[in-house]
């Protein structure tokens, strides 16, 4: 027997893992910083993903699904070895190589330190206001800098500091969950702006230059490393992924940062690391080639066109102990509500139903609702099988474009 969600008192609330594009505010009665404290969920073969910006606002995630390893090689171009600073031999695909002093020299004044304030209620403490850091790239002379969702996510002020130490007020210019990407905004000109390389062309062993803001406090770092791995397809917060991995260090405060390779180029925005007491070396980026097409489309729209959305925002039931919590008998993605003018509302869906398959492609987790829904657009209509009272029934839901409220 399903129960309302909003029945349960705020401290047993998990908060949905999954909203597919409405403003949670418009049909969530309880869109808390619970959501902002620090998690730790159960993984197969690895331990927590955590995603490293908004310091003390950062959320602990788990991998989810197969990590495949992936690799892009580039035909055209045959690897040079070159000597890093830190001692190791790393590989370039080719043209001049700098060292990571040069590289760091280079980069420098592209980095942005992002503090952030937004207003938080406590059950025990009321109202407060809660701070988080993370980083930054300046993407352009007249101030637009990326950064990553979750850095900048319910902020109510959001203020960029530049490497001079010159501070300014930011404004949002648009967020993208779905690539965890985001844009901001200060009232600043000839600013220098990252100049960004050519993510598709990236080789397995190349040097790799993080330069961030770890811990909120030590603006300006650099930690070198190499490229990891390509494509590695990593699932966060109920959100497929397709990183590149390196082990140049990441620490919370690092997110919205760049990676940068031996031409000082930006190659990739890091957003989360792997964490654990046995665990080293493993941090993850969103590749700039996505980074720079998703950030194109925020500052002319304020949002990616296109994006396509049920209506709904849904829950992960994951084990025996959660399913008594929300009072369900089976395990699986559940529907916790349904936005009213959305597809799914008009095809009748409602929140505690079970979703079952998509297109024929079985959901049993939101990070596979998000893989079926990734292979439509606005305006498809699909079909939805979900089970309601132990009773299947097959929804035809017209999917709509997401625009934010």
């Amino acid at each position: 027997m399903y129960k309302d969600p909003d029945e349960y008192e705020a401290d047993y609330i998990d908060i949905p893992s999954y909203n597919d594009g409405y403003n949670p505010s418009s049909y969530q009665t309880n869109p808390s910083k619970a959501k902002k404290t620090y998690r730790s969920h159960k993984t197969t073969g690895f331990k927590n993903l955590i995603i490293c910006g908004a310091l003390l606002l950062s959320l602990s995630l788990g991998f989810g699904g197969g990590l495949l390893a992936g690799l892009i090689t580039d035909n055209n171009s045959t690897p040079v070895a070159t000597t890093a600073n830190s001692g190791y031999t790393a590989i370039t695909s080719g043209g001049k190589s700098l060292s990571v002093s040069e590289v760091a020299a280079t980069a420098a004044n592209s980095i942005v330190e992002i503090t952030t304030s937004s207003a938080a209620t406590d059950n025990y403490f009321g109202q407060f206001i809660s701070e988080g850091a993370g980083s930054g790239v300046i993407f352009s002379t007249d101030g637009y800098i990326i950064t990553n969702n979750h850095v900048i996510n319910d902020a109510n002020s959001i203020t960029v500091r530049l490497n001079n130490g010159t501070e300014y007020d930011a404004e949002l210019v648009g967020t993208d969950p779905q690539t965890d990407i985001a844009v901001i905004k200060i009232k600043a000109a000839d600013l220098q702006p990252a100049v960004c390389g050519n993510s598709d062309k990236l080789i397995v062993g190349e040097l790799a230059v993080a330069i961030g803001n770890p811990l909120g406090e030590l603006g300006g770092t650099v930690t070198d490393g190499i490229i990891s791995a390509l494509n590695r397809e990593i699932n966060i917060n109920g959100q497929n992924m397709t990183l590149l991995q390196t082990n140049a260090a990441i620490n919370p405060g690092n997110s919205g940062g760049g990676l940068f390779n031996s031409k000082g180029e930006l190659i990739g925005i890091v957003n989360a690391k792997s964490y654990g007491s046995d665990i080293e070396g493993l941090g993850f980026a969103i590749p700039i080639n996505l980074a720079k097409s998703v950030a194109e489309e925020l500052i002319n729209h304020g949002y990616v066109p296109g994006r396509p959305v049920m209506g709904v925002q849904l829950v992960d039931i994951t084990t025996p102990q959660k399913a008594m919590m929300y009072r369900v008998s089976e395990l699986g993605v559940y529907v916790y509500s349904v936005a009213e003018d959305g597809g799914a509302a008009k095809a009748s869906m409602k929140a505690g139903d079970l979703l079952i398959s998509i297109n024929g492609d079985l959901a049993v987790s939101s990070a596979d609702v998000t893989t079926a829904l990734n292979k439509c657009k606005a305006g498809d209509t699909i079909k939805v099988v979900i089970q309601r009272s132990g009773v299947q029934k097959t929804l035809n839901v017209k999917l709509m474009e997401y625009k934010p409220l």
